[in-house]
């Protein structure tokens, strides 16, 4: 299913907009109907797929060898309502910055030499095993904002 960098980057940048219409539509709920559990479920939901797309966003840019910039850019459009399609659309397809495949093999750029590329083509080379790491990864990254509170404190 996401035999390149750039199914899988379409893929959490859609799920990225699906959730934020989840969180603005609980919102709504909420003021409308006094219904605040509607935000506690689409807030985690959307929560959960920020980070899995943030990390999507990770392993992509370092895949791709993007300016630390782009990179940046690409994971600070999460941070605005449906601002991933775009970003994904209009800025990195159009631009290349998505062509490609994933990188398994060392090519002849001295960079494929360093360590962390290393580890990133080894691991892509398991995607099962780098699919649940980074999963983990999001788990705890999440419960951990979990147990900090949600922005703004709790109510």
């Amino acid at each position: 299913m996401f035999r390149t960098p750039s199914a899988l980057f379409r893929v959490l940048a859609i799920a990225e907009a699906i959730t934020w219409t989840l969180l603005i539509t609980a919102l709504i709920v909420r003021a409308t109907t006094g219904v605040a559990i509607a935000v506690t479920v689409a807030g985690g939901v959307h929560g959960f797929v920020f980070l899995a797309y943030g990390a999507t966003a990770v392993l992509v840019a370092k895949n791709q060898r993007w300016h630390p910039l782009r990179a940046v850019v690409a994971i600070g459009s999460a941070v605005i309502p449906y601002a991933t399609i775009p970003a994904e659309i209009w800025w990195l397809h159009r631009t290349g910055a998505l062509a490609g495949d994933w990188r398994l093999h060392a090519g002849s750029d001295p960079r494929d030499e360093r360590w962390h590329d290393r580890l990133m083509r080894a691991m892509l080379r398991r995607p099962g095993l780098l699919a649940a790491l980074l999963v983990v990864a999001v788990v705890v990254i999440f419960t951990g904002l979990l147990i900090v509170g949600p922005p703004g404190g709790k109510a």
